[in-house]
């Protein structure tokens, strides 16, 4: 096996897999090896508590649980003391703030740096903290706005983790120009897992990542490739050299499973095999 296969191997096995909080999120996770990290997301329909519940299951089964909190569904910092108390209670000790999708905040919180911020402020900072990153104009947001954040979000965290984005070349150019910017943070690469393409297309307009699909359509040959299923191959083929290069400071993959982790486990496998193979 050459240095960047046994590089990718790596990678791979420690890849972060994230779960929605649906019916069923449970036998699939099942299927992860135990210490895999896992994150769960939050939905303003099922409410936070949504989240806690599932991550609670999941932190029984052995794995490393990291729920999203999201900051326009957290009232007040009452109501946010009273998370991070159940979360102690739960042994969880780290997790991945987002704004979250609700139209409206629900109280003090509208944004990801304001729920940051109080978390410092009443000094109950989790160990770890996670931070989202955006590769490619986001439709809702505009490209300063995300920008500014990122660098004030930055020196509360511990990491990042992007946004899904299909185009390899636009991921590796925003590594460059986020290091540019000086957020130094390790950052992991969020691709999609093994997903049906008809539920990713929908996914993908919903959380509006227009230049995204227009990538995807500019393939040759890509709609008969996404007729049954997407799988990241392409996106890990083109982005695993940069693996090597303590600039671009990958710290490995996050899987987006929309709940396929058997198919995800299964296509994770069955690189894993053909990595094996490769000649030294």
């Amino acid at each position: 096996m050459t240095a960047n296969a046994e590089l990718l191997e790596q990678s791979l096995t420690s890849a972060r897999f994230e779960v929605l909080p649906l019916r069923g999120a449970v036998a699939q996770a099942e299927l992860l090896p135990a210490g895999t990290t896992v994150t769960v997301t939050a939905s303003p329909a099922k409410g936070i508590e949504a989240t806690l519940d599932l991550a609670a299951q999941l932190r029984e089964r052995d794995l490393h649980v990291v729920p999203h909190l999201a900051a326009r569904m957290v009232g007040d910092r009452s109501h946010l003391t009273a998370l991070l108390d159940q979360l102690d209670e739960l042994g969880i000790t780290e997790v991945f703030v987002v704004a979250g999708d609700s139209a409206e905040p629900r109280g003090q919180f509208p944004d990801a740096l304001a729920l940051l911020r109080a978390l410092d402020e009443l000094g109950r900072r989790p160990a770890r903290v996670g931070i989202t990153g955006y590769p490619e104009r986001h439709s809702f947001i505009a490209d300063a706005s995300t920008v500014r954040a990122m660098a004030e979000k930055a020196r509360y965290a511990d990491y990042v983790v992007s946004q899904i984005c299909y185009d390899p070349r636009t991921v590796a150019d925003w590594l460059r120009a986020v290091r540019a910017r000086g957020v130094l943070l390790p950052i992991h690469v969020g691709v999609p897992g093994v997903v049906d393409v008809h539920r990713l297309l929908r996914i993908s307009l919903k959380i509006g990542l227009g230049e995204s699909m227009r990538f995807l359509r500019k393939q040759h040959g890509v709609v008969s490739k996404l007729l049954t299923r997407y799988t990241p191959d392409e996106l890990l083929d083109e982005l695993s050299p940069h693996l090597v290069d303590p600039a671009a400071g990958i710290a490995g993959w996050h899987f987006f499973t929309f709940n396929e982790i058997a198919k995800t486990v299964q296509w994770r496998h069955d690189l894993v095999a053909r990595l094996r193979e490769v000649p030294a």
